[in-house]
């Protein structure tokens, strides 16, 4: 919400803005930092609180959420930051499982906050060699992203009630929503005598705890540009949720409006194009609003029957790259997928096969279908909505030298087609709710003899090498991480059984 006055506030202090606080010298010293309008650019924890109504509740919640927000934004300038704050707590968390509440923290929020942080507070803060967050927000809300992304030592935030079920009550613990005195009291507990060398804050409320240190600096309001993802402690690599842009009051409204017509587009875009012929669906594409950008030049479909087909190698962005692939192509193609619904099956406009991830069997079928003619397959595994590569599974590549690499791109601008916890069957028709949903198909040079497993290469190298040479096309990163990986970060699974233990940010690696 936009800045209050003080609740409960008896600092008169002044501070200088943070363009003049140096930044050497702080290795062996501690920082106490606010979040909103301080470490991040938005002043405003409105889109966060958005974002776990609707990924960890519910679309209606969401709505009930907006509905509210002009009480809220009221409470919050004129009657007290705590109260206003609280509605958003209540409205966002109560009757939700805190287990859900935690795969929404670490799953969803991150790509959200790493895209929203302030440059000069995250070059001070940086610097130091502890680092504290303090903030109005639920802890197990921000914890997290500042943890894995910003290398906090610890978050003193205000505490979500938990019922005896494990949900939250939608009200905080003692002694409240952490603001003004109550951030001061947080930071007292917390360092006892010894206080922070540096507080940074940019609003009166936050004067008490800063007051503590022994400097502190405000962050004022301008405009400036957020800090690149790839300056943080770590890459944002995955992520889940379907939402594109973060959902200020204005966003989430304009998205609340577009669904009744984003689903009438999306079933008319799913469904009209199943009889067509591929190719002339290139055309309806046009006439549905939905851009395709075909380049390089495709190997010719075989020319007689039991000719072996080209296995085509894809990056993977959604459930729809076989789909789309031949759509580009004008014909037939035949897909394997390791992770695909009935629903989706039924739907799919070409011929899909599930992989079982039994090697002898998985080999058996892709021989198969590739005697039948052109097949398609994403040897990642899983899908990567940023500009990384997962690792290649080298199956592929011990059964044909006719391999023609595809790099696969798509742009979004309200939904995401792709889910970890959502159901998958629903995957294209949030891809096609988007206004102009956008593919690029980019069809590489079919690798030389030499280079695959007929010229002697192993099957590792000549999936590193699509790998790199996808990425290279693409502007893309390699990796290392698998799908299971993936899962683990985002579900706390690794895609078909629950686990324990989660992977960190901190796994990413380069080939």
């Amino acid at each position: 919400m936009a800045k209050g006055q003080s609740d409960g506030l008896h600092c008169e202090a002044s501070f200088d803005v943070i363009s003049k606080c140096s930044s050497k010298g702080r290795e062996n010293q501690t920082v106490a930092a606010d979040l909103d309008g301080t470490m991040l650019i938005s002043r405003s924890s409105f889109p966060y609180f958005m974002l776990v109504a609707m990924e960890g509740g519910s679309l209606l919640r969401g709505m009930v959420l907006l509905a509210c927000a002009p009480m809220a934004w009221f409470l919050y300038n004129f009657v007290s930051e705590a109260v206003g704050i609280q509605l958003l707590i209540f409205i966002s968390f109560a009757g939700l499982k805190i287990r859900d509440i935690e795969l929404v923290s670490r799953a969803v929020l991150p790509k959200f906050y790493a895209d929203d942080v302030h440059p000069e507070s995250w070059r001070v803060f940086s610097a130091f060699g502890k680092r504290y967050i303090v903030t109005a927000n639920p802890r197990i809300m921000v914890e997290p992203f500042v943890k894995g992304y910003l290398g906090a030592d610890k978050v003193l935030g205000t505490e979500l009630q938990v019922s005896k079920s494990g949900r939250a009550t939608g009200f905080v613990k003692k002694p409240g929503v952490l603001v003004g005195d109550l951030k001061k009291a947080a930071v007292e507990a917390e360092f006892g005598d010894k206080m922070p060398e540096l507080g940074l804050g940019d609003r009166e409320t936050d004067h008490p705890f800063m007051s503590l240190c022994k400097e502190g600096y405000m962050v004022p309001k301008m405009k400036v540009d957020e800090v690149p993802t790839n300056k943080l402690l770590s890459p944002i690599v995955f992520h889940d949720g379907r939402m594109v842009q973060r959902p200020n009051p204005g966003t989430a409204l304009l998205t609340f409006l577009w669904l009744p017509i984003g689903y009438f587009l999306a079933v008319i875009r799913v469904f009209g194009n199943i009889p067509i012929p591929e190719k002339y669906v290139k055309i309806s594409y046009k006439l549905m609003g939905i851009k395709l950008v075909v380049k390089g030049t495709p190997p010719p479909a075989p020319k007689k029957k039991g000719e072996r087909g080209v296995l085509f190698v894809c990056d993977h962005r959604t459930l729809l790259d076989p789909v789309i692939v031949a759509v580009a192509l004008g014909r037939k193609v035949s897909a394997v997928t390791y992770s695909i619904s009935r629903f989706s099956e039924i739907i799919s406009p070409i011929k899909t096969v599930r992989l079982t991830r039994d090697r002898e069997k998985d080999a058996a079928n892709i021989k198969r279908l590739l005697e039948e003619g052109d097949l398609v397959i994403c040897p990642e595994g899983t899908t990567c909505r940023e500009p990384f590569l997962l690792r290649f599974s080298a199956l592929f590549a011990e059964l044909t030298d006719r391999i023609v690499p595809v790099a696969m791109c798509n742009k979004m601008s309200m939904f995401h087609g792709t889910t970890v916890r959502g159901w998958k069957g629903f995957d294209p028709f949030f891809f096609f709710m988007n206004p102009v949903p956008t593919y690029e198909v980019t069809f590489l040079d079919q690798l030389p003899t030499e280079l695959t497993c007929a010229g002697g290469k192993s099957p590792i190298e000549v999936a590193n090498y699509i790998q790199r040479v996808l990425a290279a096309t693409l502007g893309y990163e390699c990796t290392n991480f698998t799908r299971k990986d993936k899962y683990r970060m985002l579900a706390g699974n690794d895609g078909t059984v629950s686990i324990k233990h989660t992977a960190t940010p901190y796994n990413h690696k380069q080939n």
